[in-house]
């Protein structure tokens, strides 16, 4: 599920604390008694897919090893409404410096696998994978793509290194013609390197497909639009549908026989799932 690594982890919680509590939690420290210890759990408010118990568990620990947490379900795991997601236990001054830090992670993250997941549900029984795309946090691609894993998508090139896709603003600067650029590209590339380009009418398939690529993007085309381009490419390319995707008319687009469907709508403008922090003093 590319789960990011522990130092990942630990270098993207330990900004977040550091810039949550420079000089410590003034509030806590001054409110709460050095020796006051604390069990909390944390509860679903809602139904959703789990994702973040690493990041939650790295919040706590890192602020004080002395807390510890069990998680009672696991990353990719469904919840319902009332759930206990994980026990909490230990100092209540580090339990209450970490948990906005530890929330905002596993809250973020399980709205991204959440909404995935209800995606991927609307394309039960047809061949297409929900992808998400780089419209992601800065800073946070990788356990944001991590969540749409857990919600049972499929990742996107990860960055602008990882594969050739050429959309309407690089084509829009060509000196040359697409074929000709295309097939000048793929005379400097290693043979390894996948190439996509995003076309915005049917009338550019056959050219693109002459010039040879891997994947082609059909970018804001209608339903029917889409299904007249499936019928273009027949099989001699991938073929990525994009643009206007929205949960009420994914079943439509799947429908059309696409390979791909990408929404970046799960990661640029996902609502956070409403988690909760009971605390219960010992």
């Amino acid at each position: 599920m590319m789960k990011p690594s522990p130092a990942e982890i630990e270098r993207l919680v330990r900004m977040a604390l550091d810039e949550d509590a420079p000089w410590g939690d003034i509030t806590s420290q001054s409110l709460i008694p050095a020796e006051a210890r604390v069990t909390a759990h944390l509860a679903a408010r809602e139904p959703g897919v789990l994702c973040g118990e690493d990041i939650f568990i790295a919040a706590m620990s890192l602020t004080d090893p002395a807390i510890s947490t069990h998680f009672r379900i696991h990353d990719g795991d469904r919840f319902a409404k009332g759930d206990i997601l994980a026990t909490i236990e230990g100092p209540a001054r580090g339990v209450l410096q970490a948990e906005r830090v530890a929330l905002n992670f596993t809250q973020r993250l399980c709205g991204i696998a959440t909404l995935t997941a209800k995606y991927v549900a609307e394309t039960s029984g047809t061949k297409a994978r929900i992808a998400d795309t780089r419209k992601t946090t800065p800073g946070l691609r990788l356990p944001e793509r991590y969540a749409v894993r857990c919600g049972g998508g499929v990742n996107h090139r990860f960055s602008l290194s990882d594969a050739v896709m050429a959309k309407d603003n690089h084509l829009s600067v060509l000196g040359t013609s697409l074929p000709e650029a295309i097939k000048q590209a793929r005379a400097t590339l290693p043979h390894t390197t996948h190439f996509e380009v995003e076309v915005d009418t049917l009338d550019q398939i056959d050219e693109v497909l002459a010039a040879g690529v891997d994947t082609i993007m059909l970018d804001n085309f209608t339903t029917e639009q889409l299904r007249t381009g499936v019928e273009k490419v027949a099989g001699r390319a991938l073929i990525e549908a994009s643009g206007g995707i929205t949960l009420e008319r994914i079943r439509e687009i799947a429908a059309t026989g696409v390979d791909i469907i990408s929404v970046g709508a799960l990661t640029h403008s996902v609502r956070a799932l409403d988690l909760g922090l009971d605390f219960r003093p010992q």
